[in-house]
C-alpha cells in the first residue's frame, strides 16, 4: 500500500481574522494541508518561519506595519520558504513588486477554493503560480518597472535554447521541458542559465516577459473581473530559487 503524501505545512499571513478563517476552511487537513501558524502582520513572519519551518507562506500584501513585499524580500534574502501572494484585483503594482521581491507567484482573494488549493500545492512543490485572471496586466507592470535593460533580439540563442525559452513561456516546468525535448533535467538547467546570460534576464518571470515582448509566444488567456467562471489557463512555472 502506498504511503499517503505528506501534508503541506502552511503559514498564513493576513491582518484580517476573517480572511485567515476563510483560508483555514479551504486549506483543510483532508485535502493535504496543515496550518502550522498564523501571522497578523509582516513583521511577525521571519520569527514564525524560523519557529515552524513551513513548506509555503500564503502572504497578504497590504498590512499595517510591514507589508507583504518587504516580508517576502526578507524571506528571499534568507532563502526562506516560497511565498504565494494573496491580494485583490486592484493591486497590479503590488503584485509586480512582490514578484520582484522573490515571490513564487500570486492568486487573487476572489479565486475559487479549487484554484487556491492548486496554487498552494504548486508553490509548495517548488513551482510558481500566476493567477491567469491578471497575469498579462501584472507582467506588463513588472516589465515597465524593470530596472535592468533586457535584450530584445533572440538571434544569439541556439535552436535548442529557443525551444527551452518557448516552453518556459508556455508554463512548462524543468522536468516537463526535459521530457518534451528528450533531454536531462541538468541539461535544461544549463540551457536556462545560458538563456538568462545571453538575454540579460534575472529570472523566469523576466524570461516570460521577454518571450511575450518578442512574439515568441502569446500571453495567457485572461479574464475580466467578475468573470471568474470563464475558462482558466494558468501559468505554472518551476521556481528556480533553492528551497
Amino acid at each position: 500500500m502506498t504511503d499517503p503524501a505528506p501534508e503541506i505545512a502552511v503559514l498564513l499571513v493576513d491582518d484580517q481574522d476573517l480572511v485567515r478563517s476563510g483560508l483555514r476552511r479551504i486549506l483543510r487537513r483532508k485535502d493535504g494541508f496543515t496550518i502550522i501558524a498564523e501571522c497578523a502582520d509582516g513583521d511577525e513572519v521571519a520569527a514564525a518561519v524560523g519557529r515552524h519551518r513551513p513548506d509555503v507562506v500564503v502572504m497578504d500584501l497590504r498590512m499595517k506595519r510591514v507589508d507583504g513585499i518587504e516580508a517576502t524580500r526578507l524571506l528571499t534574502a534568507q532563502s526562506g520558504p516560497p511565498v504565494l501572494a494573496l491580494t485583490t484585483f486592484n493591486d497590479d503594482e503590488l503584485l509586480s513588486g512582490v514578484l520582484r521581491a522573490g515571490a513564487a507567484g500570486f492568486v487573487l482573494k476572489d479565486s475559487s477554493a479549487e484554484e487556491l488549493i492548486r496554487a498552494v500545492r504548486a508553490v509548495a512543490a517548488g513551482h510558481s503560480y500566476l493567477d491567469p485572471a491578471v497575469t498579462s496586466r501584472v507582467l506588463s507592470t513588472y516589465r515597465k518597472a524593470a530596472t535592468s535593460p533586457r535584450a530584445t533580439a533572440v538571434s544569439d540563442l541556439t535552436a535548442r535554447e529557443l525551444d527551452v525559452l518557448t516552453l518556459i513561456a508556455r508554463g512548462r516546468s524543468n522536468s516537463e521541458i526535459a521530457d518534451e525535448l528528450s533531454i536531462s533535467g541538468l541539461t535544461v538547467k544549463s540551457h536556462i542559465g545560458r538563456i538568462f546570460v545571453k538575454l540579460n534576464l534575472r529570472d523566469r518571470a523576466a524570461a516570460i516577459i521577454h518571450a511575450y515582448d518578442t512574439g515568441i509566444v502569446a500571453p495567457p488567456v485572461t479574464q475580466e473581473p467578475g468573470n471568474r467562471s470563464a475558462k482558466v489557463v494558468s501559468v505554472t512555472l518551476e521556481n528556480p530559487r533553492p528551497r
